[in-house]
C-alpha cells in the first residue's frame, strides 16, 4: 500500500494499490455517472460433454448466436433455472454464457475512469469486454468489480461476455461433489450428477444488478465506519477511515454528517478521523423505539487539485456489545424475534426483485419481527438496504452450509468468502452478528482448529460484532462452540425427531438450551425450529403436514421460549422459515420445502397469524 502525506495536521490520504480495493455500491453523484446493464441478455449453455468448447473456440470474441445452436434470451438479474420450459437448462451443471451489447457515451473518454460491477453471479465467473478478459471471480452471492476504462470503445457499441459455472466441489463454499455413477447398464458414458448437502435449490445465473459506472481519475475507493454511544446515549461518535485511489499527496478529504432532512449535523476532514456530537438520533431495532432504523448520511468530498469526487454513505449510529448472557444495542439488551429466510421466488429464482423485497419487508413489519438470518448465504445489497432502513437486525451468514470436511484448501476459500462479506457489509447498522456457516459436521476433531481459525480471522477483520456458527450437533460433541460469542442452534423436536409427539417439545427444548449455556457460558438462541404444512390440510387432533400441526407445534415451542427468556441467557427465537421455498427434487419434498409461515407466493398460513400474536406479546412483555 502506498501512502501519500498531506501537509495539514498529519493527515494521511490512504491510496489503494493495484486497482480498486473497495466494493462501494455504485451511485450517481456530482462526480459520478451510473448506467444499468440489467435487462434481457443473450444466453447459451455449453454442451454437457464438451464444457470447455466456449473457451477453446473463443466465444467471447464472437457473437453467441454465431457459435452456439441454442441461443435464447435471458433476463438479468435472475436465475436461469426456471425461465424456460427446458428441463436441461433447469438442471444444467457447468459453463453457461451470457452476452449483451451497450453504448458508452463519447463524453466518458478522457478524465473519467469506468468500472463494471456485478452484484453477484453463482459461482465461478469470467468476464470479457470486447473480447478482452477483465476479471474473474470465485464464489457466489457477493459483488465483484473491474476497471474497464481501457477496454471500452467510446461513442460506439461495446460487448460484454460472461462465462459462468455453477459446479460445486469439496473445495467450494458451499460444498458439493460431482459423482460419476460408472454403471453403463443404467447410465450413458460420461454421465455425472451434482450432489450437495443443503436443502434449497442450487439456483445459478447473474442474480443481482450489473452496473457500469464512472469516477474521476482520483476517487473515493472505500470507506470504513464504526459508531459508539456514551452509556447514557447522550453522545454519539462516528469513526471513519477513507481509502482513495489515484490521489496526489496534496489531496484533501472533507466529511459532512447530514440528518434525514439533509441538515448538516457535524463536519470534519482527513482520511481517518471521528465525528462526535450530542443527542444523536440512534439506530434502534424495530419495536425498541418509536423511530427505528434512523439513518444519517456521511457525505464525503475528495478534492485533488481540480479533480473532485463525491460519495454519500448511509450510516446508523448505535453501540453494540455482548457478554456471556446477552447482546446489547445502545446499552439495552435485545431479544431476537424473527426467522430464517431464503432469496427464492417463482420464475426469477434468486434474482433481485424490488417488488418482492418491498412486499417481504411489509410482511416483516406486519408480523412485528425485528430480525432475520441470511440463511444460508449473503443476501442482496438491496435487501440489506431495507434492513438498515427498517431497523431489522441481521445475522449475516456466508454460504458455509453443511460442511463435512475441513482441509486447508477449503479453509482458504472460507476465509476469502468471509473477507468479501465483511468488506461489503461492515458499515451496515443492521448487521449485528457474523455467522460463519450453518450446520457443519462440527463433531469431527478437525472442526476445532478449522473454526478456531475462521473465528479469529473474522474477529481480526471486524472486532466490533459477535461471531456465531449455527450448530446442529449436540452440545456434548460439538468442537466449534468454544470459539463462538453466541451459541445458535437448530432443532426440530417433534418433526425430524419424535415425529408427532408434541408433548416432548418443552422438556427437550429446555434441557438442550440450558445445557448449551451451562457448558459454554455463552448467550443462546434458537435459529431454526418448525414444521412443514400444506395449505388447506387440516386435522383434529392435528397430524403432521397439516396447518393445525404446524401451529400446535409452535405453541409448544413458545411455552419453552417464555421459560428460557426469564432465565436471562436465552436471547432469541427464529422460526424456519419465513416462506415456503424451492428445493431439489426428492421423495421427501413435495414441490419444495413447506415450513414457511407464508406460502411461496406470500399468502399467509394460520402460522403467520399465530406468529404475529406471539411477537406482539413479546413486545408487550418487554415494555
Amino acid at each position: 500500500m502506498k501512502l501519500c502525506f498531506s501537509l495539514i495536521f498529519f493527515s494521511k490520504i490512504f491510496v489503494a494499490a493495484n486497482g480498486p480495493q473497495g466494493i462501494l455500491y455504485p451511485q450517481q453523484s456530482e462526480s459520478r455517472e451510473l448506467f444499468s446493464l440489467d435487462g434481457v441478455w443473450t444466453f447459451a449453455i455449453s454442451p454437457k460433454f464438451d464444457q470447455d468448447i466456449g473457451f477453446k473456440n473463443q466465444w467471447y470474441c464472437k457473437e453467441l448466436k454465431k457459435v452456439s445452436k441454442y441461443v435464447i434470451p435471458m433476463p438479468v438479474p435472475s436465475s436461469y433455472n426456471d425461465i424456460t420450459q427446458n428441463a436441461t437448462i433447469r438442471d444444467f451443471v457447468g459453463w453457461v454464457w451470457y452476452e449483451r451489447t451497450f453504448f458508452v457515451p463519447a463524453r466518458w473518454r478522457g478524465e473519467q475512469r469506468v468500472f463494471l460491477r456485478f452484484g453477484s453471479a453463482n459461482y465461478e465467473t469470467v468476464v470479457w469486454i470486447n473480447g478482452v478478459k477483465v476479471t474473474n471471480h470465485s464464489g457466489g452471492y457477493l459483488p465483484f468489480v473491474a476497471e474497464v476504462t481501457k477496454q471500452l470503445s467510446y461513442g460506439s457499441e461495446n460487448k460484454v461476455t460472461v462465462a459462468l459455472n455453477n459446479t460445486l466441489t469439496p473445495l467450494t463454499i458451499p460444498q458439493g461433489r460431482i459423482v460419476f455413477p460408472n454403471n453403463t447398464d443404467r447410465y450413458p458414458p460420461g454421465y455425472f450428477i451434482q450432489e450437495y448437502n443443503f436443502d434449497f435449490t442450487n439456483y445459478a445465473g447473474i442474480h443481482r444488478p450489473v452496473y457500469l459506472y464512472t469516477t474521476p481519475r482520483s476517487y473515493i475507493d472505500d470507506v470504513t465506519v464504526t459508531t459508539e454511544t456514551s452509556e447514557d446515549n447522550y453522545f454519539g461518535t462516528i469513526r471513519y477511515s477513507i481509502l482513495c485511489q489515484g490521489c496526489s499527496k496534496d489531496a484533501m478529504l472533507y466529511t459532512d454528517l447530514l440528518d434525514e432532512d439533509g441538515a448538516n449535523v457535524a463536519s470534519n476532514f482527513g482520511p481517518k478521523n471521528k465525528i462526535s456530537f450530542k443527542r444523536p438520533k440512534l439506530w434502534w431495532p424495530n419495536l425498541m423505539h418509536e423511530r427505528p432504523g434512523y439513518l444519517y448520511t456521511l457525505k464525503i468530498h475528495l478534492k485533488d487539485g481540480d479533480v473532485e469526487d463525491f460519495y454519500r454513505l448511509k450510516i446508523g449510529v448505535r453501540s453494540l456489545s455482548w457478554n456471556s448472557s446477552g447482546i446489547f444495542i445502545n446499552h439495552q439488551k435485545v431479544y431476537f424475534q424473527g426467522f430464517g429466510k431464503h432469496e427464492d421466488f417463482l420464475i426469477k429464482g434468486r434474482g433481485v426483485d424490488y417488488s418482492l423485497i418491498v412486499k417481504d419487508f411489509n410482511l416483516i413489519n406486519w408480523l412485528g419481527a425485528n430480525s432475520f438470518r441470511t440463511s444460508h448465504y449473503p443476501y442482496a445489497e438491496e435487501i440489506m438496504d431495507f434492513a438498515d432502513k427498517n431497523g431489522i437486525m441481521v445475522i449475516d451468514e456466508i454460504p458455509g452450509v453443511g460442511l463435512d470436511h475441513f482441509g486447508a484448501d477449503l479453509l482458504k476459500n472460507h476465509l476469502e468468502a468471509m473477507k468479501e462479506l465483511i468488506h461489503r457489509d461492515k458499515n451496515r447498522p443492521s448487521v449485528v452478528m457474523w455467522s460463519i456457516g450453518n450446520e457443519p459436521q462440527s463433531q469431527k476433531p478437525e472442526a476445532a482448529p478449522y473454526y478456531s481459525q475462521v473465528v479469529n480471522f473474522t474477529k481480526l477483520l471486524d472486532p466490533t460484532r459477535p461471531v456465531t456458527l449455527v450448530l446442529s450437533r449436540g452440545y456434548f460433541e460439538d468442537k466449534a462452540a468454544p470459539f463462538l460469542d453466541v451459541i445458535c442452534f437448530n432443532r426440530y423436536y417433534s418433526w425430524y425427531s419424535d415425529t408427532g409427539h408434541l408433548e416432548l417439545i418443552q422438556q427437550q427444548l429446555l434441557n438442550e438450551a440450558r445445557n448449551w449455556h451451562n457448558k459454554f457460558r455463552k448467550p443462546v438462541m434458537m435459529t431454526e425450529y418448525g414444521a412443514g404444512s400444506i395449505a388447506g390440510f387440516h386435522s383434529d387432533p392435528p397430524v403432521v403436514w397439516t396447518e393445525d400441526y404446524q401451529t400446535a407445534l409452535m405453541k409448544e415451542y413458545f411455552k419453552g421460549f417464555d421459560i428460557l427468556r426469564k432465565e436471562g441467557f436465552f436471547i432469541g427465537e427464529m422460526i424456519w422459515n419465513f416462506a415456503d421455498f424451492g428445493t431439489p427434487q426428492g421423495s421427501t419434498r413435495v414441490f419444495g420445502n413447506h415450513k414457511g409461515i407464508f406460502a411461496r407466493d406470500r399468502s399467509p398460513k394460520p402460522a403467520a397469524h399465530l406468529l404475529k400474536q406471539r411477537y406482539e406479546s413479546i413486545v408487550t412483555a418487554l415494555k
